[in-house]
């Protein structure tokens, strides 16, 4: 069988770039949550105007 060689190159994981991660992460979470609340509400007056 042949031999898999593996290289790992381990880099310094700084707190900034955790923070930036996390940050990130938490704009594109309120980001969706706000356009599916918005989304939401649309919804629920097209429907009421509708079936009114």
């Amino acid at each position: 069988m042949a031999e898999a060689t593996h290289e790992i190159d381990y880099v310094e994981v700084k707190a900034e770039d955790i923070i930036a991660e996390r940050t990130q992460g938490w704009e594109a979470f309120t980001k969706a949550t706000t356009w599916g609340i918005g989304a939401t509400i649309l919804l629920l007056a097209f429907l009421y105007l509708i079936a009114g």
